[in-house]
């Protein structure tokens, strides 16, 4: 089993915001040469949209399914100093740390299902990992797809987990499915739904799930409003994920009827 290796890079260069963003994400260049999409810890959702950004992304990986390489970025307090707009300086003074990095991919293009073709089978994993993982952001109005290189390319995870965002009722959602499929971009392709759910299970085992929960940054589990320990945090996320694997065939049907 292949294990995961987050780099962590240092930003040297705030290129532009991509103001299609409701978080205001921006590209940036880092200290290894390379050019990413910046999500800020300081941005609205703050430190949870990353850690959404960050299992959904892998958990994606470790299905097969392509995803541009998530790094950590660290960014000092220099940027905020030399930012003439006031919105931006105040995102970047609030986000001086460990932020999440994703590769930018050049020349991609925005997916859209009257354009691309796409196969049922990762269409069909597409929709069950967003049923696992509760993505309320994947529809026509806002794919949250790439098409590049004549391939699906997944980003923006961070709608995910939703759950986190009120610790103190997370365990009620342990037992619900995940009715919000029925708005999903790529459910209509969705055919293959029961292979889907067999290649998940096999590829989402106990210890794939723990070790992709394991690389949440401590930093990121700790906020002031939240009344369990980052150690709970991630039990937490781990107890979720299985809970839906457990679940996975009632997510097939559930999606097969919507569809």
């Amino acid at each position: 089993m292949d294990t995961i290796d987050i780099r962590t890079v240092n930003v040297v260069q705030y290129i532009s915001p991509l103001r299609e963003g409701g978080s205001l994400p921006a590209i940036v260049k880092a200290d290894d040469g390379f050019m990413y999409v910046l999500k800020f810890r300081g941005a609205g959702q703050g430190k949870k949209a990353l850690i959404a950004e960050l299992l959904g992304g892998e958990l994606a990986r470790a299905i097969g399914l392509k995803i541009p390489e998530l790094v950590f970025m660290d960014l000092d307090d220099s940027f905020s100093k030399t930012e003439p707009d006031e919105e931006i300086q105040d995102l970047l003074k609030f986000s001086v740390g460990l932020n999440l990095g994703l590769h930018f991919l050049s020349s991609a293009i925005t997916y859209d299902p009257l354009v691309f073709e796409i196969n049922e089978d990762t269409a069909s994993k597409v929709v069950l990992l967003d049923s696992i993982i509760s993505n309320i952001d994947r529809t026509v109005k806002n794919t949250n797809l790439l098409h590049w290189n004549k391939e699906l390319w997944i980003i923006d995870n961070g709608a995910s987990f939703y759950f986190h965002h009120n610790w103190s009722t997370w365990e009620n959602h342990l037992t619900r499915t995940f009715p919000l499929i029925k708005d999903h971009v790529l459910l209509e392709k969705a055919t293959k739904l029961k292979e889907a759910s067999k290649h998940i299970i096999t590829s989402l085992t106990k210890d794939k799930v723990k070790e992709i929960v394991s690389i949440i940054p401590e930093d990121w589990l700790i906020n002031e409003s939240d009344a369990l320990s980052p150690d709970d945090i991630r039990n937490a996320y781990i107890t979720y994920i299985h809970s839906r694997l457990n679940k996975i065939d009632e997510l097939v049907k559930e999606a097969e009827h919507a569809r």
